[in-house]
């Protein structure tokens, strides 16, 4: 079965052919078009990014990311958890907001410095 997607890994934005069974990819013009195509079809990740809330500090909103993609299909449950904390300033940049999230081995860090 061959799946049509997009490339998303720079501007080109390539048009993948990747055949699900062969596992193989036709269309890409980089290497990370290849890996992108496979792992879209075998083990799709996402990287998130978000905000969470800051009590007392000179913004009320604190932008954060997950240090490295993290499987697809927990990005709701995810987005749960970050939309229900609640972080204290100051906080800085690439401090660890959530520790191992969803037990991933990723950890959600802040973007910013918040006084």
């Amino acid at each position: 079965m061959i799946k049509r997607l997009i490339c998303i890994n720079c501007p080109r934005g390539c048009y993948l052919n990747v055949d699900i069974d062969r596992l193989t990819v036709e269309g890409n013009s980089c290497i990370k078009g290849k890996e992108y195509g496979l792992n879209e079809v075998t083990n799709p990740v996402r990287i998130i990014t978000t905000t969470v809330k800051v009590i007392e500090g000179d913004h009320k909103l604190l932008p954060v990311k997950t240090e490295k993609a993290i499987p697809k299909n927990m990005k709701f449950k995810c987005m749960e958890i970050l939309n229900s904390l609640a972080i204290n300033a100051p906080i800085k940049a690439g401090d660890i907001i959530v520790k191992n999230i969803l037990d991933t081995g990723v950890n959600v860090i802040a973007c910013k410095n918040i006084d």
